[in-house]
């Protein structure tokens, strides 16, 4: 895994290395809404996560990862708050995401 300082640093090498699809959270799947395309917990994979600690606010706190899915032939990124746990996500998403 790599090493990066900033969320944005993250995302822009990701890119750089085809994780090209923007995605959000959604109560049940993630989503890339460029492409309208909306993937379940089963479908897509975890590849690498980078946590970033804000050093002075915690509403800083995020987590970037960098997900892949064999079934579309696709790679992206997904920006999140720490407190993905405390939306209305489903379980099956929540321990998808959840950071060991």
């Amino acid at each position: 895994m790599h090493n990066y300082d900033t969320v944005t640093e993250a995302v822009n090498d990701l890119v750089k290395r085809g994780y090209t699809y923007n995605f959000n959270l959604s109560e049940d799947c993630i989503e890339c809404k460029t492409h309208d395309l909306k993937l379940n917990a089963d479908e897509f994979k975890i590849d690498e996560y980078y946590r970033f600690e804000g050093d002075t606010d915690p509403a800083d706190e995020t987590i970037v990862y960098a997900i892949s899915s064999d079934k579309h032939k696709l790679k992206g990124v997904l920006v999140n708050a720490f407190g993905v746990y405390s939306d209305s996500v489903s379980n099956k998403l929540v321990e998808k995401l959840k950071v060991h």
